[in-house]
């Protein structure tokens, strides 16, 4: 999902197009009366967890569901929970996007039942070892001023912080080093992060799944809750895991473009390298991608490794070249199935979307200078 920057530094990107790629993106009306989902949870509800079942879809989706349940619904038990939930998200999500996931799992299950991993370790997530002490205190206390604390916010809605401990960098560097050799090898076909990037792998193929889904629930959404809860920081329950890698002879920078995720996480695991510095032009819905960036909204980021930047997936982002070395970096994409399901229903103004924003102020503006033309028109008249 690219977009196209003139030399004027105008953007003139082609509309990216969200891409459904079977994640179980949730129903709240479906054809049929019979199941339906309550547009608003209950909060107070602890949801069943459905981790070790035969599932389509991801586990945390489940869970994250549960909370819009009908009231009845929730004393009911886990299976008759499921079912009510499943029979939702079968009608809604279209038999391609499920002919396509269940390819994807057997595509994995190739793998995982062939490849053997190198550093055993990095598949169970394991925070004393991976993550930095300031990071983990900080989700432990677990309140805004804690996150600020180890925060640095260089743009609004762009943070930063340090989070992974140099030895879980070179672990997980020398693990994806391993796959590609084993990719390499076997002649297996290996599946790329994304349409833009050619060169990494996504991390999920090859048995770290579960070690990313507990690094969102337990890590990021904490924190996304606080932040991002306007994009549905609070309901994450699937993710897109990779690493990306520049250079020389990798790909070299990366275009304007916006995620197809509500909150993405992108750490810098290394190694030696000059340039490729990120830059951020400003949050967008589908309505006002194209629009130019405003003065405020500009910022170049430099990636330090174990440093991680999060920001929502909407906002306007690319890589500039990396001149020299070798740069590689985590990606995950954070999404939220209630989120995008509610999108579809909200007509007015997009809260977390910069443009929206700017269009309502002017049209209050508009407003204020017109009444204030009345009221003078009215004196005048009164004073004749």
């Amino acid at each position: 999902m690219s977009l196209e920057v003139t030399k004027k530094g105008t953007q003139k990107p082609t509309p990216p197009t969200a891409d459904r790629n079977g994640n179980g993106v949730a129903a709240l009306q479906c054809m049929s009366t019979n199941n339906r989902l309550r547009l608003n949870p209950n909060t107070e509800h602890k949801p069943e967890s459905y981790e070790g079942l035969q599932l389509e879809f991801s586990p945390l989706l489940f869970s994250s569901l549960e909370r819009y349940l009908p009231p009845p619904m929730l004393s009911h038990s886990r299976d008759s929970k499921l079912h009510y939930m499943r029979d939702i998200i079968l009608r809604y999500s279209p038999e391609g996007e499920r002919t396509r996931a269940q390819m994807q799992r057997e595509y994995r299950q190739k793998i995982i039942s062939h490849y053997q991993p190198l550093h055993k370790e990095l598949y169970t997530m394991n925070a004393s070892n991976f993550l930095a002490p300031s990071f983990v205190k900080a989700i432990n206390e677990n309140r805004e001023e804690s996150f600020r604390r180890i925060m640095t916010e260089p743009s609004q809605g762009v943070f930063t912080f340090e989070m992974l401990q140099p030895h879980f960098c070179e672990l997980l560097l020398s693990e994806v080093e391993n796959f590609e050799k084993w990719v390499h090898e076997t002649k297996f076909r290996i599946m790329r992060p994304n349409t833009m990037n050619k060169f990494g792998a996504v991390l999920d193929d090859f048995g770290l799944e579960t070690m990313l889904d507990k690094l969102m629930e337990d890590f990021i959404r904490p924190i996304s809750k606080v932040f991002f809860s306007d994009v549905g920081g609070s309901t994450l329950d699937s993710h897109h895991g990779f690493v990306v890698e520049y250079g020389i002879d990798r790909d070299i920078e990366l275009g304007f473009h916006v995620d197809d995720s509500e909150v993405t996480l992108n750490v810098c695991l290394g190694k030696q390298f000059t340039g490729g510095d990120l830059f951020f032009r400003g949050v967008r819905c589908d309505n006002h991608v194209n629009t130019e960036t405003q003065e405020d909204e500009v910022l170049d980021y430099s990636h330090v490794p174990g440093r991680a930047v999060l920001h929502r997936g909407r906002h306007r982002h690319g890589a500039r070249a990396t001149t020299t070395g070798h740069r590689v970096n985590l990606l995950l994409w954070c999404r939220s199935s209630v989120f995008r399901e509610l999108r579809k229903y909200q007509k007015d103004l997009l809260s977390w979307c910069g443009e929206c924003h700017r269009e309502k102020k002017e049209r209050q503006r508009i407003s204020i200078a017109t009444t204030k033309q009345e009221l003078l028109k009215e004196e005048g008249k009164a004073a004749t």
